[in-house]
């Protein structure tokens, strides 16, 4: 930590290093949501299966799961900023190989699933890295702020990748591949320029003890173990990203250009929500602002459930990514504060497994039920299902109901 006093907004983006990772990860950002547009549409376009949409999810899940110990355990071991760089290098790599391939029309829906793959290997060693690296940046004391920033210039990223992938992808198909590539190359190059305090290597050979660390560790501190696992199960049923392909050929009736819009509308209410929390931090009832948050999120998701309006449609998904944004920076600032740095890796490996199932299990979730019910009716299972998760969580956490500040 460079200083014991927490520093405002602006003289933290002020820092070489924390303004370094910022545009790295925002950056990084970019591209995986111009990927999300490019991937989801071209499967849908290629197979017209709700089920395949779900499989996508599914696909980029697999690795964090098998992964999980290993990437905590190297995000430890190795210097963070080097391990991001070198994911940001391979998610180029496979990039390039979708544009080239999509050009020349020879990208089959099986080499999209193993490049799918291959963006999971990735995500799964990089995220743990980049959460253990935030808290080696950011000022002590400022690390709520610093999360709530760095979400949203992340955020900004989102709105813009979504718009601009269903775009270029109207364009020409293997264009937001290549600026997929370009984007992730300039990320790594960022990433690696950042300066940081040496990490103190771990171990050689990772033990069982090691690796099996952060589980042990979440397992002993109720309110983590009710935190991620609140995320987990929310957005597991409340996640409609995996049908938002099918919203917009099927149900608002419009075209690539339509889906980016509908992805990008959460980033906006998200961006909205993070410039209020960059100046105003949450500093009582964190706990039960999270459940509130969670309570709201399911609301939104029934409201565009239901919406055969795009201006509806957007207002929802708007209203929805305000509500995540209040959850994921709580959410990050307890995990974080809680966790010891030598340890943030191998936690953030699990958190990072959480996470990932939530969203992209999610995806899997909810195109298997848009495939037995319809769309419209998955959708509003999984807002309901979110809100019962939240209030049966509140009953089971009492710790976590009661937390009433962060730093």
């Amino acid at each position: 930590m460079s200083s014991t006093v927490p520093a405002s907004a602006p003289a933290l983006i002020r820092q070489s290093s924390f303004l370094f990772f910022l545009l790295s990860r925002s950056l990084s950002r970019f591209s995986s949501q111009i990927a999300g547009v490019a991937i989801g549409w071209q499967i849908y376009d290629l197979t017209g299966s709700a089920f395949d949409l779900g499989m996508v999810g599914l696909v980029q899940f697999l690795p964090t799961a098998l992964l999980l110990f290993l990437a905590g355990h190297a995000a430890d071991r190795f210097a963070r900023k080097r391990v991001v760089a070198l994911c940001q290098l391979a998610e180029a790599l496979t990039a390039l190989f979708l544009a080239a391939s999509t050009f020349a029309g020879t990208l089959t829906e099986l080499q999209i699933f193993v490049a799918t793959f291959v963006l999971g290997i990735s995500g799964a060693f990089e995220s743990p890295a980049l959460s253990a690296l935030l808290p080696e940046i950011a000022p002590q004391g400022s690390l709520q702020r610093a999360t709530a920033i760095s979400s949203g210039a992340a955020q900004v990223a989102t709105i813009s990748g979504p718009a601009l992938g269903g775009l270029a992808y109207a364009f020409a198909p293997s264009l937001p591949y290549g600026i997929i590539t370009v984007f992730c190359l300039l990320a790594a190059i960022v990433m690696n320029a950042i300066p940081v305090a040496q990490q103190v290597p771990g171990k050689d050979e990772p033990t069982s003890d090691d690796l099996f660390t952060g589980i042990r560790f979440i397992g002993h501190n109720p309110a983590i173990l009710g935190t991620i696992s609140l995320d987990l199960f929310a957005v597991l049923l409340g996640g409609v990203t995996a049908l938002l392909p099918i919203y917009a050929r099927d149900i608002l009736f419009t075209g690539p250009l339509g889906l980016g819009i509908l992805r990008a509308a959460p980033a906006v209410g998200a961006l909205a929500m993070t410039a209020v929390l960059a100046r105003h931090a949450i500093s009582r009832r964190v706990g039960m602002r999270m459940f509130q948050a969670v309570i709201v999120f399911g609301a939104a998701t029934v409201m565009f459930a239901l919406s055969h309006w795009m201006w509806l449609s957007v207002l929802s998904l708007a209203i929805l990514g305000a509500a995540d944004t209040v959850s994921v920076v709580i959410r990050f600032s307890l995990v974080q504060l809680s966790t010891p740095n030598e340890m943030r890796g191998r936690v953030g490996a699990v958190n990072f497994l959480f996470i990932n199932a939530s969203n992209q299990l999610g995806q899997f979730e909810s195109g298997i039920t848009a495939a037995l019910f319809g769309a419209v009716p998955a959708a509003v299972l999984g807002g309901v299902g979110t809100i019962a998760i939240a209030l049966l969580w509140m009953k089971l956490f009492p710790s976590l109901r009661t937390v009433e500040k962060l730093e």
